[in-house]
């Protein structure tokens, strides 16, 4: 019991301590350590080199190339200015009285195109100000109306997204970026739905009540201090951000759209057809892992696919981007923080799965779900996405500590992988957005907003509601199987 109270104590503790901004590279090792000293189970160095690191070093090298691109991906698109024309195309087609509507398919377009949602929530933020001054919304509601649609439908649900979150459960299930596609359309369309609903209505009370878009400083010391403080822990430096050139010429709406156009067509294309067509035999070979080609398909498709895009892009653009090389190393180090603060939870997580507490913990855990191990992997990846506040960190600790119980489980039960996937995926989209995330406290400040104006509206559109629609995936995909 001690050794249970002893987990609680320090999950609490990274909790309250990533929430006041300390780093996840010195956080998670320190944490870890005190664990493994606490519980005197193992010598502290040995919990380190070779059970933390371990871990932490098998997530990046597994992962590694889709942070990197993804990131590359996403700052050529901030920079050719293509984020931005397509940011203003939407709003210009569905206009002031669609407002809130606008922003939010102006984020999940870039977001299912394969777009860091941090720059999304640069890219989108300005006009998206802009838009709710003219219609005369609270202010309040852009980091809610933004969260909608980049942090919930597009990370998890929909099939094909090259979002990480997408991506992890792929070599534990061997599947497919697209698994489980109509299940996944269905929930992400009761996201978007729920999430809609809640925010009109917000709108609607707040203009019933005389409330207009507020008066805000925002360029206020504060503001800035603030966002200076989170946005280095995501990789993006505020300077640059702040005083990032726009192309003389903008692009065209299609060639704005043809690079998100291609991640999505070209990741279907190479894992439905292009790579199982190959001669894949030699992944049995020891060199090669001795694996098979389901257990990386999915990730060959979203690096095949975003590599290609990238060169498009380029190609594309070529005139916007005077400063290629400059632009190509912006993206590659943000790609850094964000997947080593996600490999350190991996390391915190096998730490903990290394005490003989953690037995305890997962027996419980697995029982929760009686016969049915979805409901048990969901409530597992949730409450984990929930301490770590990373929705990659929780989902890469419950699948690297208990994965292998859970593809046993789903077999016995004769679920199939593709459900378990799409669950897990969808599963990582609640509790991760509490106050702590640093996606939350990022997007507030770069709103310039606190907790306590915006995070009611962020927790109902962006912890509720994805909750509410992993229930109904849950319960469809038990009642009516995988499609």
């Amino acid at each position: 019991m001690a050794g249970i109270v002893t987990i609680i104590i320090v999950l609490a503790l990274l909790m309250y301590l990533a929430y006041r901004g300390i780093s996840l590279l010195i956080l998670a090792p320190a944490l870890a350590a005190i664990l493994a000293l606490v519980s005197a189970e193992a010598p502290v160095l040995a919990s380190y080199t070779q059970v933390f690191m371990g871990a932490a070093g098998n997530f990046v090298v597994h992962y590694f190339p889709l942070f990197l691109l993804g990131a590359i991906f996403g700052k050529l698109m901030e920079d050719s200015g293509s984020a931005e024309v397509l940011a203003q195309a939407i709003v210009a087609r569905l206009g002031d009285a669609q407002a809130i509507l606008a922003v939010v398919m102006s984020c999940a377009v870039m977001t299912y195109g394969g777009v860091s949602l941090f720059v999304v929530a640069f890219a989108v933020y300005p006009i998206a100000a802009s838009l709710f001054r003219q219609a005369d919304l609270p202010k309040r509601l852009i980091p809610a109306t933004i969260a909608l649609g980049a942090f919930t439908f597009t990370m998890t649900a929909l099939p094909g997204t090259p979002a990480i979150q997408n991506a992890i459960p792929m070599p534990f299930f061997g599947t497919s970026p697209f698994a489980a596609p109509g299940l996944g359309v269905l929930t992400g369309l009761m996201m978007l739905v729920l999430g809609q609903l809640w925010l009109n209505n917000r709108a609607r009370t707040a203009r019933a009540a005389g409330e207009g878009y507020g008066n805000h400083n925002l360029d206020s010391p504060a503001v800035n201090t603030h966002l200076r403080e989170h946005s280095a822990g995501e990789g993006f430096d505020l300077a640059e951000v702040r005083q990032q050139a726009v192309p003389d010429r903008m692009p065209t709406l299609p060639l704005a759209i043809l690079p998100i156009v291609l991640v999505i067509f070209l990741n279907l294309l190479l894992t439905s057809w292009v790579i199982p067509s190959m001669d894949t035999d030699y992944l049995a070979q020891p060199q090669y892992g001795a694996t098979t080609i389901d257990s990386v398909r999915g990730v060959w498709s979203i690096i095949a696919a975003l590599t290609l895009s990238i060169l498009v892009l380029i190609a594309t653009n070529w005139k916007r981007l005077p400063k290629l090389t400059s632009t190509v190393d912006s993206g590659a180090n943000a790609s850094l923080l964000p997947i080593f603060n996600t490999a350190s939870l991996v390391g915190f997580g096998a730490v903990v799965a290394s005490l003989t507490a953690f037995d305890i913990i997962s027996d419980s855990v697995t029982a929760w779900g009686g016969d049915n191990p979805l409901i048990s992997l969901a409530i597992a990846v949730n409450l984990l996405a929930g301490m770590t506040g990373s929705a990659s960190g929780g989902m890469s600790i419950a699948l690297a500590t208990l994965g292998e119980t859970y593809v046993a489980m789903g077999q016995a039960a004769g679920i199939s992988p593709e459900l378990m996937h799409r669950v897990t995926a969808v599963a990582t989209g609640g509790l991760d957005a509490l106050p702590h995330n640093g996606a939350v406290i990022t997007l507030l400040a770069i709103c310039g907003l606190t907790h306590r104006e915006s995070y009611l509206d962020i927790a109902v559109v962006a912890v509720l509601v994805p909750i509410i629609s992993l229930v109904f995936l849950i319960t469809v995909g038990t009642l009516f199987g995988t499609f």
